[in-house]
């Protein structure tokens, strides 16, 4: 069985030189809140799953069970986090920079090269090569893209646990017409939204004479 021809972007790089590929990719750069989350998974040469793709392409259930068996087939995988506060201090793309950097640091695993999706990442001790839509075009990135959706996909869900009205557990942080509803009712929350983005921004503007920020 071979690796669906898409998914195999990653095979000219190998070498005698280069022998274990990082692939690294993140989720959660457009929400209004929560945090940027990334991943990084290292495979070995030869493993092959015809069912990883982009996680975009592929349904919850099937994310949450390909979560689980990129976790145990891996040589090594690593996540990296930046919330909500630090985006809005150093921005989105400084804070995805950040999310990989601590993704990759989180291996704790030898590699050769890194490969991104779209994203170049400076001061790596190997050569990082961003590819774009690297994510439906290179196993590890595929798979890094699964792990980090379906980590941050359970942080949004726990805070729809502790913030019911605002339905993070439905649109993940996303803008969507009940979030943008619910900022407008109840205001945006400190920690949890990024104050910087407009449509927060805007509620925060909305919300200064009604009542004080949700802590």
């Amino acid at each position: 069985m071979k690796q669906s021809k898409g998914l195999t972007y990653q095979e000219q790089f190998y070498s005698d030189k280069v022998k274990l590929i990082v692939g690294v990719d993140e989720a959660g750069r457009g929400p209004l809140a929560g945090p940027v989350v990334a991943a990084a998974v290292i495979f070995s040469r030869a493993y092959i799953n015809k069912e990883i793709n982009d996680s975009k392409q592929i349904s919850e259930k099937k994310r949450k069970e390909l979560f689980e068996i990129i976790k145990k087939d891996a040589l090594a995988y690593g996540v990296g986090i930046v919330d909500a506060e630090t985006i809005d201090r150093i921005n989105i793309y400084e804070a995805t920079k950040v999310a990989m950097k601590e993704a990759i640091k989180n291996l704790n695993h030898d590699y050769d090269l890194i490969l991104t999706d779209a994203m170049k990442l400076e001061n790596q001790k190997v050569e990082v090569i961003d590819i774009i839509k690297g994510d439906a075009k290179a196993l590890p990135i595929a798979a890094a893209s699964i792990i980090a959706k379906v980590t941050r996909d359970e942080m949004l869900n726990e805070l729809g646990k502790q913030y019911p009205e605002y339905g993070f557990e439905v649109h993940k942080g996303y803008g969507t017409k009940k979030h943008l509803e619910a900022l407008d009712k109840y205001g945006p929350i400190k920690k949890i939204h990024r104050f910087s983005y407009k449509p927060v921004y805007r509620s925060q503007m909305k919300q200064m004479n009604l009542f004080d920020f949700k802590d």
